[in-house]
């Protein structure tokens, strides 16, 4: 699976990306996760299974929502998770997403 994480700089997820990468590898998942700014989404449509959105830019889900259309599923991450950097709980919310 590959998930990208989104906000406005990608620089809060990267923290959460990383606990998420040790989480994945910790029970043999070979899942691709990494971070961008919200701004670099549509150059990277096709390459994410899954797009999850940090939550301080909730306000733009329906545009980005729409902009990704069938390529991927996209959501908010929990604003606890995202908050205690909670990743094995991240990554069981894009697996989720892909049932």
């Amino acid at each position: 699976m590959k998930i990208m994480l989104a906000c406005n700089a990608g620089m809060s997820t990267s923290i959460l990306v990383n606990k998420m990468v040790d989480i994945a590898a910790s029970k043999g998942k070979d899942y691709k996760i990494w971070a961008m700014n919200q701004t670099q989404i549509k150059q990277y449509l096709g390459d994410f299974d899954v797009l999850l959105l940090g939550p301080q830019i909730r306000h733009s889900f329906k545009r980005i929502n729409e902009m990704v259309g069938d390529v991927a599923k996209v959501a908010i991450i929990d604003p606890v998770a995202y908050g205690t950097a909670n990743g094995e709980k991240v990554i069981e919310q894009a697996e989720e997403l892909l049932k």
